[in-house]
């Protein structure tokens, strides 16, 4: 029998994903994080970017972008908590791009009202949604 281990990504709406994988990696602040079942306990931040969880029995890996977040890994139970959470095939590309549009114009017009770490923040956020659509796009 494998080791596997359950993994709960839940945003502040919903549980997008609950299940048994057998590996999973997660966008760390300083790189990526893989994780298998039985590592050791561990909590820490997530930045935006794409979940890659590998679900059992399935070539590919289902994809969840996450705005950021926490990350709370268990022997056997590993749990994302997101403020937004949306799985990459329901992420919406020109609304991404737009976002992206407006926080490079933003960063760029310093008189703007908008706060600085705001763009920022929105800046990178749009730009993970992009990468989790690509990712998406290349499996295909």
């Amino acid at each position: 029998m494998a080791i596997r281990v359950h993994v709960d990504v839940v945003s502040a709406e919903e549980l997008i994903f609950s299940g048994q994988t057998d590996f999973a990696v997660f966008p760390g602040e300083a790189g990526e994080l893989g994780i298998y079942p039985k590592h050791t306990p561990l909590l820490t931040r997530i930045k935006p970017g794409t979940v890659r969880l590998k679900v059992p029995d399935r070539d590919e890996y289902e994809l969840v972008y996450v705005s950021g977040g926490m990350l709370e890994v268990q022997p056997e139970l590993i749990t994302v908590l997101a403020d937004t959470a949306i799985r990459a095939h329901d992420l919406d590309e020109a609304k991404a791009a737009e976002a992206k549009r407006r926080a490079e114009e933003a960063l760029r017009d310093r008189t703007s009202d908008i706060n600085l770490a705001t763009a920022e923040a929105e800046l990178a956020q749009a730009v993970a949604q992009l990468q989790a659509i690509k990712k998406l796009r290349n499996r295909h």
